[in-house]
Order: C-alpha cells, then sequence, then structure tokens
C-alpha cells in the first residue's frame, strides 16, 4: 500500500538569510522512509513540482513534512513543520485530500516566529495498488467496489482539497483521532470494517471469506485504470498543451538544478515550436536522438492529467546502450510539466535506472526550460534552451562522489550528441546577429515628446497650486475692495502690521502657500534642463564601450500624497555616472533613452542602477528602488532585451522592475589581454606570461565565466575554514576564485574585487604550518554567492576568507594587493601606484620551476662525496625521524611539516615551520620553507628546491633564500652520494645592505650545511 505525497510549491517563507531571502526545501518522513526535495535558491515562494511514494505500514504513523533553510556552511535552519495523519488520508473520499493549502507551524510552543508561511500539497493513496498488498487476488476486486455507490457508504472523513487554508486540519486531526476503534489500528482491520458498513449489503462471515454480490465483467483492474486515464486526458499534444497554457500559472521559472547546465542555446525557433519538437510523441527528434545514442525499445507514453487534473505528466521507457562499465539497461524517465504559459516551458525529467549498481540509491533530474530569446534582425523568434541536472539521493551512500562523477561524464557525452543533433534539426542563433541588431534597437528607440506646457498643467495641476491660487486671488481682491485703515500701535507708513490674532494666522498661511509654490516651480525648472539622454552622442576612445536603452518602468513606488513620484535613473560603472530625465507624476514611465560611456581601460565588472524620486535641487533624493546587473556572472546577450527587478524596501513592496537594453563591445578585439597584463606588469613588479587561450577557456568553463574573460596568474594554496582545504586560487581582470577537487568533493566560488573592502596579512602561527595567513573582508552583504567558502561571518554581515600555505606568498601577495588596488582604487591613485612601480625593475615571473628559482642568479656554495647511500640520505627530506634530529642539531627548535603531496607529475611538495636556536641567531627568527623534489631526468638521484622566508629578523621582508639540493648516485660507489648545494637570493626591496647580508647569511648557511652533512654520516654510521 503506498502514500503518494506531491509538494507542489509554498508561499510566504520567512527570510532565513541576510539577503532577505531562504534556500528552502522540504524533508519528508513517514516511518523509516525519509525523502527531500531540491533546493530553490533565493525564494520566499518556492516552486518544487516534485512527487514521492511511502509504503504504509501502520495506519497510525504521521507523515511530517518539514521545510527548512539550507545553509552549507552552517546548520540548516529550521522554517516549519506539518504532521498528517496516514489515517485521515485513507478515510477521506477516494483514498485523497485533494491539493490543499496548509499552515506550517514552528518547532514548539515558545518559537518566536509564529508565521511559517504555507505549503501546497497534494497527498493520495494509490489506487492501483491499495489493496493488493493484504488480500491478494481479493484485492482486485476492491477497485470496483469504489466504483458502486450502491456497494460501499461514503467515508465520514473530511476532506480538505476544497478549502482555501488548511489552518482547521488540526482539529480535523484530533477529531480523526478521537473515533478510531480498536479494530481500525491495524489495516486488515480496516479493510475488514470498509467491508462491513456497506449499507444496502448484508455481508456474512463464512470459512474467513466475504460474500460479495455479482459485479459485471468490466469491473477489473484494467478497466478501472482505463476509466481514471481518460477522465484526465485531453486528447492530443496540443490540446493538452493549450489547457496547460489556459491556465493562470504564477511564480517565476524555475532556476537551473545544482549539478550544472548540459546545454544553453538560442535557436531560430519560437518557443512553443521547440516545446512541440522536443516532447511531442509525434516529433521524430527523441527517436533520432535515441538512434544516435544507440538507446533501443523506445516508449513514449501519452501526455496525462494526474493528481485531479493538476499534474501533466507522462512515462517514457527505453534500454540504455552498453558502455564499456555498465551492460545495457532499462532506463524509466518521468516527464512532468512545471510550467507552460504560451512563452515559458519547463519540464524536468526523472531519471530512474534500477539495475545500475546502487540504481535503488538515487535518481537522475533533469530540468528543460525553453525561454524567449532576444528578436533578431530578420523578425524570426528566437528561443533558449537550457537543460540543467543534479543527482537526487534518496539513501546515503559512501559511493556518492563516484556516482556522481560517473553520471556527470555520462550525461556530457550524452547531450553533446543530443546538441549536435538538435543544432543539425534547427538553426542556432549567431551571435553576430544578435550583435548587428544593436544598431536597429537603438534606431528604433524614439524619445517620447514632451510639451513643456502640456507638463506644467500636469504638474501643477493639484492641491496645493489651486488653493494657493484660490487664496491669492481673493486677497487681490479684498485689497481692490478695502479701504486704507488708520495707523495704529507700532505701525508707520510703509508698515502695516496684523491687527488681530486671526490675520496672523492668515499671514502665516499664504507665506506657508506660496513658499509651496514657489518650491514647485523651482523643481520644475530644474527637472526640465536635465534632460539626460545621449541621443544622438557616441562614446569616445578605444576600450569597453557599454550602451545601455532605458526603455520603461513598471509599477515604481509613490512617495508623493498624490500617488504619484517623480523617477529618474541614475547608473553608475567604474566610477563614471549617466542620469536620465525626470518623468513627473507617473508610476509607470516611458523613457525610450540612450546612454553611453566612453570607453573605459578596464573591463566592466557590475552595472549600478538606482531609481530616485526628483524632490527639487537642494532636496536629498528618496531612493526608489536599486539593482546591480553583474556582467561576469550573466551572458552579455540575454542582457539585450531584460527586464531587472528593483531591490528595496519600497521596490519590492510594488514588485517595481525597469525594461533595460544593454550592449558591451570591446573595439580592442584580441589585444585586450595583451595590453591589459601589460599594464599590471608595472602594477605588479614581475613579468606576466599570457595564457594560452586552452587555459583561459577551461578557466571560463570552471566557473562559468564569459568567453571575455582571460586568466593573469594561479597559485597553489589552501583555504582555512574549519579545516585547510588545498587548491587553487585564481586571479582575472574581474574576479578570484578558488577551486578544490578532494575526493570527488569539489569546492568552487568566485567574487569580485570591487566586493572586498580590505586584506589583511596575519603573522604565521603552528595552526598555520608557519604560513602567513591573507585574509580578504569583503563589503556588507557582497559575495553571498561564496559564503559557503568563508570562515566567519562579522556581526556587521561582512565575510572573511582566510587563505595560506602559498608556495610562493610574496609573489602571490603582490600580485593580489595590485589587482585589488587597480579596481578599487581612485584615478588619482592608480597614477601614483602606477608610477612608483615604474621604479622598479621588472623581474621574470616563475614559469620554468614552480617555485620560481630560475628567476634567482643561484651559485654552487657546497659540493661534497658523502659515504652515505642515496636512499639514506634522502630520508632527511623523507619526514621522518631521521630529518627531525638532522635539523635539531643543525639549530632548528619547533620543527614541524606538512605530508608530501603530488603537485604534478614525479613533482612533490610540501611546507615546513620552525625556529632558529639562540646560537643561530640571536633574534630567534622564524622560518617557512617550502620545498618541492623531483627525479633527475638525466641523472640517476633527486633534485630538492627549497624557497625560504625569514620571520622576526631585521629586513627579514627585504628577500627570499633560495636553495637548491641535487643528490646523485656516484656509479663506481653504490654506498656513496654526490652531494651539490646552490644557493641564490631573491631581492623583494632594494637595500644598501645587501652584500653585507649576503656576506652574513652564506656564512651561517655553510656552517648549517657542514653540521647537517655531519650529523646524517653519524646517524648511518651508527646503524
Amino acid at each position: 500500500m503506498k502514500l503518494y505525497a506531491r509538494v507542489i510549491e509554498a508561499r510566504n517563507i520567512p527570510a532565513m538569510d541576510l539577503n532577505g531571502f531562504s534556500d528552502p526545501y522540504v524533508r519528508l518522513q513517514l516511518g523509516r522512509h525519509r525523502f527531500r526535495t531540491k533546493v530553490v535558491k533565493k525564494s520566499l515562494n518556492p516552486s518544487w513540482g516534485e512527487e514521492f511514494s511511502f509504503k504504509v505500514e501502520d495506519l497510525n504513523d504521521e507523515l511530517v513534512l518539514t521545510v527548512l533553510d539550507e545553509d552549507r556552511y552552517f546548520h540548516d535552519d529550521f522554517i516549519g513543520q506539518l504532521k498528517i495523519p496516514v489515517s485521515l488520508v485513507f478515510d477521506a473520499d477516494n483514498g485523497s485530500l485533494g491539493t490543499a493549502w496548509y499552515d506550517l507551524q514552528p518547532k514548539n510552543k515558545k518559537s518566536k516566529n509564529k508565521e511559517c508561511g504555507e505549503i501546497q500539497l497534494a497527498i493520495y493513496f494509490s489506487e492501483s495498488s491499495a489493496f493488493s498488498e493484504v488480500n491478494g487476488n481479493e484485492g482486485e476486486l476492491v477497485p470496483a467496489l469504489k466504483r458502486h455507490g450502491d456497494l460501499m457508504v461514503e467515508s465520514p472523513a473530511v476532506s480538505l482539497s476544497g478549502s482555501p487554508r488548511a489552518s482547521p486540519m488540526r482539529d480535523q486531526f484530533s477529531s480523526s483521532k478521537e473515533e478510531k476503534s480498536c479494530s481500525q489500528k491495524t489495516l486488515a482491520g480496516r479493510l475488514a470494517q470498509m467491508f462491513n458498513r456497506s449499507a444496502d449489503t448484508s455481508s456474512t462471515a463464512s470459512n474467513g471469506s466475504i460474500d460479495l454480490p455479482e459485479l459485471p465483467e468490466a469491473s477489473g483492474p484494467e478497466s478501472s485504470d482505463s476509466q481514471d486515464d481518460d477522465l484526465f486526458s485531453s486528447g492530443s499534444f496540443e490540446e493538452v498543451i493549450k489547457t496547460m497554457e489556459s491556465r493562470e500559472q504564477e511564480g517565476e521559472t524555475p532556476s537551473n538544478l545544482p549539478g550544472g547546465v548540459l546545454l544553453d542555446q538560442l535557436y531560430v525557433i519560437a518557443p512553443s515550436d521547440l516545446n512541440k519538437l522536443l516532447f511531442s510523441p509525434d516529433s521524430s527528434f527523441p527517436r533520432a536522438v535515441t538512434d544516435l545514442q544507440g538507446t533501443t525499445e523506445l516508449q513514449l507514453g501519452q501526455w496525462k492529467f494526474e493528481n485531479g487534473g493538476e499534474t501533466l505528466k507522462r512515462v517514457v521507457t527505453y534500454i540504455k546502450a552498453a558502455t564499456k562499465l555498465i551492460k545495457a539497461v532499462k532506463g524509466t524517465e518521468e516527464q512532468i510539466y512545471l510550467k507552460a504559459d504560451g512563452k515559458v516551458y519547463a519540464v524536468l525529467a526523472i531519471v530512474s535506472t534500477p539495475d545500475v549498481p546502487y540504481g535503488s540509491n538515487f535518481r537522475t533530474e533533469l530540468l528543460y526550460c525553453i525561454t524567449p530569446g532576444p528578436e533578431l534582425p530578420s523578425g524570426e523568434q528566437s528561443s533558449r534552451l537550457v537543460i540543467s541536472w543534479r543527482m537526487n539521493f534518496l539513501q546515503s551512500t559512501m559511493m556518492k562522489g563516484m556516482i556522481e562523477n560517473g553520471a556527470r561524464q555520462g550525461l556530457k557525452d550524452s547531450f553533446e550528441q543530443y546538441a549536435s543533433l538538435l543544432n543539425q534539426t534547427v538553426k542556432p542563433v549567431d551571435s553576430k546577429d544578435i550583435g548587428s541588431n544593436k544598431e536597429q534597437i537603438l534606431a528604433s528607440l524614439q524619445v517620447e515628446p514632451q510639451s513643456d506646457w502640456k507638463l506644467a498643467v500636469q504638474y501643477f495641476a493639484n492641491l496645493t497650486v489651486l488653493s494657493t491660487f484660490v487664496m491669492g486671488l481673493y486677497v487681490l481682491v479684498h485689497l481692490w475692495l478695502a479701504t486704507p485703515s488708520a495707523i495704529h500701535g507700532l505701525e508707520f507708513v510703509g508698515l502695516d502690521l496684523p491687527d488681530s490674532i486671526g490675520e496672523v494666522i492668515v499671514c502665516g498661511i499664504l507665506v506657508l502657500q506660496a513658499e509651496r509654490v514657489l518650491g514647485l516651480i523651482s523643481r520644475f525648472m530644474q527637472a526640465r534642463m536635465q534632460k539626460g539622454s545621449d541621443h544622438g552622442v557616441k562614446a569616445q576612445g578605444d576600450g569597453w564601450l557599454l550602451t545601455i536603452a532605458l526603455i520603461e518602468g513598471s509599477s515604481i513606488a509613490a512617495v508623493d500624497s498624490s500617488g504619484f513620484s517623480d523617477p529618474y535613473v541614475v547608473f553608475t560603472c567604474n566610477g563614471k555616472t549617466r542620469t536620465s530625465s525626470i518623468k513627473f507624476q507617473k508610476t509607470d514611465p516611458l523613457w525610450n533613452e540612450i546612454f553611453e560611456f566612453d570607453a573605459m581601460e578596464d573591463p566592466p565588472s557590475v552595472l549600478d542602477v538606482e531609481v530616485f524620486d526628483f524632490d527639487g535641487p537642494f532636496d536629498e533624493a528618496t531612493s526608489l528602488g536599486h539593482a546591480e546587473i553583474n556582467f561576469v556572472r550573466n551572458n552579455i546577450s540575454d542582457l539585450a532585451d531584460v527586464w531587472v527587478p528593483l531591490q528595496g524596501k519600497l521596490a519590492q513592496a510594488c514588485q517595481s522592475k525597469l525594461h533595460l537594453r544593454i550592449f558591451l563591445d570591446n573595439t580592442r578585439g584580441s589585444n585586450v589581454a595583451k595590453e591589459y597584463i601589460s599594464k599590471m606588469e608595472k602594477e605588479v613588479g614581475k613579468k606576466i606570461n599570457i595564457r594560452s587561450p586552452q587555459t583561459n577557456s577551461a578557466f571560463q568553463k570552471l566557473f562559468g565565466l564569459p568567453a571575455v574573460e582571460f586568466l593573469i596568474n594561479d597559485f597553489t594554496c589552501h583555504l582555512k575554514r574549519k579545516m585547510p582545504l588545498q587548491g587553487r586560487l585564481f586571479l582575472s581582470a574581474r574576479i578570484i576564485g578558488f577551486h578544490a577537487n578532494l575526493f570527488g568533493q569539489k569546492t568552487k566560488f568566485f567574487f569580485l574585487w570591487e566586493d572586498i573592502e580590505d586584506i589583511q596579512i596575519l603573522s604565521p602561527t603552528l595552526s598555520s604550518m608557519g604560513s602567513p595567513i591573507m585574509v580578504m573582508t569583503l563589503w556588507q552583504g557582497k559575495g553571498m554567492e561564496a559564503r559557503h567558502g568563508a570562515k566567519t561571518q562579522d556581526e556587521e554581515g561582512r565575510l572573511k576568507f582566510h587563505f595560506q600555505s602559498f608556495v610562493s606568498f610574496n609573489v602571490a601577495h603582490r600580485t593580489i594587493m595590485a589587482l585589488w588596488k587597480a579596481r578599487s582604487l581612485s584615478p588619482e591613485q592608480k597614477v601614483q601606484l602606477v608610477e612608483e612601480s615604474e621604479a622598479r625593475s621588472l623581474v621574470a615571473e616563475e614559469s620554468g620551476s614552480f617555485l620560481g628559482l630560475e628567476d634567482v642568479s643561484l651559485s654552487e656554495v657546497y659540493s661534497s662525496v658523502l659515504p652515505v647511500p642515496t636512499t639514506f640520505f634522502m630520508e632527511v627530506f623523507g619526514g621522518e625521524d631521521l630529518e627531525r634530529k638532522v635539523m635539531e642539531k643543525a639549530g632548528c627548535l619547533n620543527y614541524s611539516y606538512t605530508p608530501w603531496e603530488s603537485e604534478k607529475a614525479d613533482v612533490y611538495e610540501r611546507q615546513i615551520y620552525y625556529r632558529f636556536d639562540k646560537r643561530i641567531s640571536r633574534y630567534r627568527g622564524e622560518v617557512t620553507s617550502t620545498q618541492q623534489k623531483s627525479v633527475l631526468l638525466d641523472r640517476d638521484g633527486w633534485l630538492v628546491e627549497e624557497v625560504m622566508t625569514l620571520h622576526a629578523v631585521p629586513l627579514g621582508d627585504y628577500f627570499n633564500l633560495h636553495l637548491r639540493y641535487q643528490i646523485e648516485n656516484v656509479p663506481s660507489r653504490p654506498k656513496e652520494c654526490n652531494i651539490k648545494v646552490f644557493f641564490g637570493i631573491a631581492w623583494l626591496k632594494s637595500s644598501r645592505h645587501q652584500k653585507r647580508i649576503t656576506k652574513n647569511i652564506l656564512s651561517n648557511l655553510q656552517d648549517r650545511l657542514k653540521v647537517m652533512f655531519g650529523a646524517i654520516e653519524k646517524e648511518f654510521t651508527s646503524r
């Protein structure tokens, strides 16, 4: 016996995150069975549309639904819960509660937040399998009983499908429990009661069997199913889609699933036609795809309405072709329409393959979203198809990472073939066509003609002006009719003072009214002088050209007592602003204005948009809403025609939005990366190599960046959260990103340079393995998409990211600081930074050796043949007891190290930390070191390279020490090895004491090497 629960949507969910939204998902539990829905990001009115089935073992169980807010770094926050007794569903008409809204309840009565929102559910028992598990063959007759009213009495349970809210549910739950009898506590007892309560038929128990009246032959289960299907079937595919489109469908387009995007392409076809091509049973495209992929026995089910006509669904079955690892398996795919309104179509496909290993533990979910694309120059319609995916694990398993990786690779290969065939069937949109459309779109915009007289009449036609005019006219008529009064009190000729309190009040009112009218006139004249449009004005210079077409606004908030506002829009990008004209007394203003930004040297990251209400030239403008358009996270083609929702209390209350058309062009072509890197070389003080197109493409694909983004540098480091996580830090002109892949668990995020408020360097500690810690603090409310990588979040809501264990900390620090300052400093500060950096000599970037040792001139400082085998000598770098003993004898205290880790083929890396003994350095300085070892290519031996940074010693931040140990076997003497040590200093700052420092370090190093190698000989002899 199975209970089906469909989680449709929720509304009025409380905001649990600092950004004013929640990331809600639903967890369902019945007995020992648990399921959970997908997570809907940044929504207070989420839509899931997912269905789950539970095997019912006890009718006294309760279906518990808990709504939670996902937080990857902290614990998931509780939002609300709902408990529904299984017996209530069983007693309902047709074993279904229908589709209804239910109030979510707090965790307990002491909870502060009593309003937890509402959730829409559809809960019912499966008619086809409701009794077969208990009654065997007799269960085949039970569905027939439900279709004959003369054999069964209607259930006394109250159905809630017709109620708009579910607040009476608690009373019904309690009353239904009180009416239970002992015989109803088991499933068999409940079935017996159903058969014994027939009103018109008497049944007697004889030999444990039930005497049933004769039923028609057509009352079998097959007939029941066909009748139910006919009840909700609407005929052809076109008819059922029209039925879906005719319904009111609220809510936004479903967001992409978190597993990633498999296909994102524009096609020259209308959305309805593309939907028909992909999902119509009569379409030849699905069969062509299966033939291409080697899939057989494809069975496309008919689209049918289920659950009382609420859900449009079909089932597709096929035999998936065998691969090298997995044999041919049967796949079942449930396709459900989440949205179909004539313009947007969203289909969720739930794929189950129980025959594959661990196939019963997971489901693969695919989301097909078809949305209208931009208008093409030819006048044809275009559509955008986005296919995303995720894995939904029904049960936890240790093979989760392996399953996800295998599914990801399989889906990638399958949808490459899918996209290739679709491109042959439907013409994809060329990006050049969209770009050529820019001039046509801008030329078609016409500024609305505005007559000053009409605007004046519209603006001044209000109660204030009218009352002032009437009062002024009244006073003038009074002056004309009145005779001059005699001089009284303190009056004299030319000064006529009020003679009563009433006259004083009247004079005050007249002055205030006149002041308000003069203020209105001043505002009107100032607003008419602010034209705001760049029509006919072209941007100057070469670089990044930004063009914005402000079309119109919708539902702009009203702050005046008249119920209207005087809105204007301010655009800000890379420190430059453009301001639109002011529209008087409008809530749905029409601008049709074009704004051109002069060419910018740096690629823009964000465009800030803010709408103000004009309140005079000297008063502070009231913000009606704001928005941020991120050029890194958005595809520039999608911004060619976009409605931007505004943020802010006033804007969100009115659901305000702006209609914009945004175009971003680069006039420098492929030289932009070379020119930008050339400029950054002066600011960083190092030579930077231009990365290959393949490297840039992989970088863009890794973080989902636009094609214009190029990689500047990347560094190996550790991200410090609860535990250090090794990964790589990627730097580009606009973003700083981190990526790690540890045992299949990927961590990936990025944020903009402009999001960083401050960068601090913390001193090395033992917990950081002796490495300096770089702490990046973001501005309040910025970088929330990357909060899962933050170590802490302060009281003001600012995220803090900790990075440590850089291979070459000084190079990474200089590069990061230069890129951050180049994006965050004012133009005057940037010029000063460039002038200061021009005095520095450019040093070759670390390109050959990973540690950058080839940047430094190394000289041989020690050479000897030791009576020790090479294998024994390498134990000094092996992280064993010998290493610790030798280093302690050489004056290294608190010696600690990390395990060797493979950085690339045959190259291993580790970090070291220790303190100098007082006899080595009277300052007792600290040392952080990074070592790499690799096999000598042309000789039998090892190469160990080391970069040392000294802390807490005078001028220690002026230089780095570079060492190279070359250990070779002596062919004629296998128990001996040839040792050569090379030394060099990389000067980070100039100093007049360079010779003195070099001499002191070299002398100290030679003494330490003699002690180290002497200790190694003694240890080998004693063994």
